[in-house]
Protein backbone atom coordinates (compact mmCIF):
# COMPACT_ATOMS: atom_id res chain seq x y z
CA UNK A 1 0.00 0.00 0.00
CA UNK A 2 3.00 2.08 1.10
CA UNK A 3 4.29 1.74 -2.79
CA UNK A 4 0.94 2.57 -4.02
CA UNK A 5 1.18 5.84 -2.09
CA UNK A 6 4.80 6.71 -3.03
CA UNK A 7 4.08 6.35 -6.64
CA UNK A 8 1.42 8.56 -6.77
CA UNK A 9 2.94 11.31 -5.06
CA UNK A 10 5.97 10.28 -7.51
CA UNK A 11 3.37 11.02 -10.33
CA UNK A 12 2.07 14.49 -8.89
CA UNK A 13 5.33 15.61 -8.70
CA UNK A 14 6.12 15.03 -12.41
CA UNK A 15 3.00 16.77 -13.23
CA UNK A 16 3.79 19.80 -10.92
CA UNK A 17 6.91 19.61 -12.78
CA UNK A 18 5.64 19.38 -16.22
CA UNK A 19 2.99 21.95 -15.33
CA UNK A 20 5.85 24.54 -14.09
CA UNK A 21 7.88 23.56 -17.25
CA UNK A 22 5.09 24.09 -19.94
CA UNK A 23 3.53 27.41 -17.73
CA UNK A 24 7.44 29.16 -18.42
CA UNK A 25 7.70 28.01 -22.24
CA UNK A 26 4.02 29.95 -22.53
CA UNK A 27 5.31 32.44 -21.12
CA UNK A 28 8.03 33.19 -23.74
CA UNK A 29 6.92 31.39 -26.90
CA UNK A 30 3.14 31.56 -26.16
CA UNK A 31 0.51 28.61 -25.80
CA UNK A 32 1.39 27.35 -29.06
CA UNK A 33 4.73 26.40 -28.43
CA UNK A 34 5.85 23.02 -29.84
CA UNK A 35 5.34 20.01 -27.54
CA UNK A 36 8.75 19.49 -27.91
CA UNK A 37 9.85 22.69 -26.33
CA UNK A 38 7.80 22.05 -23.18
CA UNK A 39 8.98 18.36 -23.10
CA UNK A 40 12.60 18.90 -23.23
CA UNK A 41 12.37 22.24 -20.46
CA UNK A 42 10.12 19.53 -18.26
CA UNK A 43 12.94 16.80 -18.79
CA UNK A 44 10.27 14.25 -20.38
CA UNK A 45 9.45 12.87 -23.72
CA UNK A 46 6.52 14.15 -25.71
CA UNK A 47 4.83 11.02 -25.41
CA UNK A 48 4.62 11.79 -21.43
CA UNK A 49 3.20 14.73 -22.28
CA UNK A 50 0.52 13.43 -24.33
CA UNK A 51 -0.49 10.70 -22.14
CA UNK A 52 -1.10 13.17 -19.69
CA UNK A 53 -2.55 16.01 -22.03
CA UNK A 54 -4.04 14.41 -24.84
CA UNK A 55 -5.09 17.89 -26.42
CA UNK A 56 -3.01 21.28 -26.31
CA UNK A 57 -6.37 22.66 -24.61
CA UNK A 58 -5.92 19.62 -21.75
CA UNK A 59 -2.35 21.00 -21.42
CA UNK A 60 -3.49 24.68 -21.36
CA UNK A 61 -6.32 24.33 -19.08
CA UNK A 62 -4.22 22.27 -16.71
CA UNK A 63 -0.93 25.21 -16.74
CA UNK A 64 -3.93 27.71 -16.08
CA UNK A 65 -5.51 25.32 -13.00
CA UNK A 66 -1.59 25.19 -11.84
CA UNK A 67 -0.63 28.67 -12.12
CA UNK A 68 -4.13 30.33 -10.11
CA UNK A 69 -3.30 27.47 -7.28
CA UNK A 70 -0.08 28.80 -7.39
CA UNK A 71 -0.97 32.46 -7.40
CA UNK A 72 -3.42 31.53 -4.14
CA UNK A 73 -1.07 29.82 -2.00
CA UNK A 74 1.66 32.11 -2.67
CA UNK A 75 -0.70 35.43 -1.35
CA UNK A 76 -1.11 34.07 2.57
CA UNK A 77 2.54 33.08 2.01
CA UNK A 78 4.23 36.38 1.18
CA UNK A 79 2.61 37.99 3.19
CA UNK A 80 3.57 35.83 6.61
CA UNK A 81 7.42 35.61 5.00
CA UNK A 82 7.74 39.48 4.05
CA UNK A 83 7.40 42.55 6.63
CA UNK A 84 5.75 44.56 4.26
CA UNK A 85 2.07 43.71 2.78
CA UNK A 86 2.75 46.18 -0.32
CA UNK A 87 5.97 44.28 -0.96
CA UNK A 88 4.03 41.19 -0.53
CA UNK A 89 1.44 42.02 -2.82
CA UNK A 90 4.02 43.52 -5.49
CA UNK A 91 5.35 40.15 -5.60
CA UNK A 92 1.84 38.32 -5.71
CA UNK A 93 1.19 40.43 -8.45
CA UNK A 94 4.34 39.82 -10.64
CA UNK A 95 3.43 35.92 -10.27
CA UNK A 96 -0.91 37.39 -11.39
CA UNK A 97 1.31 39.27 -14.66
CA UNK A 98 3.19 36.09 -15.69
CA UNK A 99 -0.52 33.71 -15.07
CA UNK A 100 -1.52 36.56 -17.37
CA UNK A 101 0.69 36.49 -19.66
CA UNK A 102 0.36 32.55 -20.27
CA UNK A 103 -3.92 33.00 -20.33
CA UNK A 104 -4.10 35.41 -22.82
CA UNK A 105 -3.84 32.24 -25.33
CA UNK A 106 -6.22 30.27 -23.73
CA UNK A 107 -9.52 31.13 -25.20
CA UNK A 108 -7.37 30.83 -28.71
CA UNK A 109 -6.25 26.89 -27.58
CA UNK A 110 -9.54 25.76 -26.52
CA UNK A 111 -10.97 27.17 -29.75
CA UNK A 112 -14.98 27.20 -29.80
CA UNK A 113 -15.13 25.73 -25.68
CA UNK A 114 -16.33 28.97 -25.03
CA UNK A 115 -18.55 27.64 -22.33
CA UNK A 116 -15.68 26.10 -20.58
CA UNK A 117 -13.66 29.57 -21.10
CA UNK A 118 -16.17 31.14 -19.16
CA UNK A 119 -16.22 28.08 -16.12
CA UNK A 120 -12.73 28.78 -16.15
CA UNK A 121 -12.88 32.71 -15.72
CA UNK A 122 -15.09 32.32 -12.75
CA UNK A 123 -12.91 29.68 -11.35
CA UNK A 124 -10.10 32.33 -11.90
CA UNK A 125 -11.92 34.96 -9.85
CA UNK A 126 -13.43 32.46 -7.30
CA UNK A 127 -9.82 31.54 -6.41
CA UNK A 128 -8.20 34.52 -6.76
CA UNK A 129 -10.08 37.75 -6.05
CA UNK A 130 -10.13 36.72 -1.59
CA UNK A 131 -6.57 36.50 -1.98
CA UNK A 132 -6.12 39.98 -3.68
CA UNK A 133 -8.29 41.40 -1.36
CA UNK A 134 -6.87 40.02 1.53
CA UNK A 135 -3.68 41.75 0.31
CA UNK A 136 -5.02 44.91 -0.47
CA UNK A 137 -6.66 45.15 3.19
CA UNK A 138 -3.15 43.84 4.56
CA UNK A 139 -1.25 46.68 3.07
CA UNK A 140 -3.81 49.31 4.04
CA UNK A 141 -3.99 48.04 7.15
CA UNK A 142 -0.29 48.81 7.30
CA UNK A 143 -0.25 52.38 5.96
CA UNK A 144 1.33 51.54 3.27
CA UNK A 145 -1.71 52.28 0.47
CA UNK A 146 -4.12 55.09 0.97
CA UNK A 147 -6.26 53.65 -1.53
CA UNK A 148 -9.92 52.12 -1.73
CA UNK A 149 -9.14 50.38 -4.82
CA UNK A 150 -10.95 46.80 -5.01
CA UNK A 151 -9.34 43.55 -5.66
CA UNK A 152 -11.86 43.06 -8.77
CA UNK A 153 -10.64 46.76 -10.21
CA UNK A 154 -7.25 46.43 -9.60
CA UNK A 155 -6.72 42.59 -11.25
CA UNK A 156 -8.98 44.13 -14.10
CA UNK A 157 -6.74 47.06 -14.79
CA UNK A 158 -3.79 44.70 -14.36
CA UNK A 159 -5.54 42.22 -16.67
CA UNK A 160 -6.14 45.33 -19.17
CA UNK A 161 -2.18 46.55 -19.14
CA UNK A 162 -1.03 42.29 -19.45
CA UNK A 163 -3.23 42.00 -22.79
CA UNK A 164 -0.72 44.12 -24.96
CA UNK A 165 1.82 41.64 -24.68
CA UNK A 166 0.14 39.21 -26.62
CA UNK A 167 1.98 39.27 -30.22
CA UNK A 168 4.63 41.94 -29.18
CA UNK A 169 7.36 40.75 -27.33
CA UNK A 170 8.74 44.39 -27.09
CA UNK A 171 5.96 45.41 -24.32
CA UNK A 172 6.69 44.44 -20.80
CA UNK A 173 3.58 45.22 -18.81
CA UNK A 174 5.36 45.16 -15.98
CA UNK A 175 6.72 48.86 -16.17
CA UNK A 176 3.25 50.03 -16.24
CA UNK A 177 2.04 47.56 -13.37
CA UNK A 178 4.67 48.76 -11.30
CA UNK A 179 3.30 52.64 -12.18
CA UNK A 180 0.36 51.11 -11.15
CA UNK A 181 1.03 49.66 -7.97
CA UNK A 182 3.33 53.17 -7.16
CA UNK A 183 0.14 55.14 -7.46
CA UNK A 184 -1.52 52.96 -4.72
CA UNK A 185 0.75 54.45 -2.36
CA UNK A 186 -0.88 58.03 -2.64
CA UNK A 187 1.08 60.83 -1.48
Amino acid sequence: MEAGRSKRSDALRNEQKLLAAAAEVFLVSGVDAPIREIAAQAGVGTGTIYRNFPTRADLVVAVYRHQVEACVEAGPRLLSELESPLEALRQWVDLFVDFLVTKHGLAHAMQSDSSGFEALHGYFLERLLPVCADLLTAATKAGEIASDIQAYELMRGIGNLCIGREGDTTYDPRRLVKLLLDGLQGS
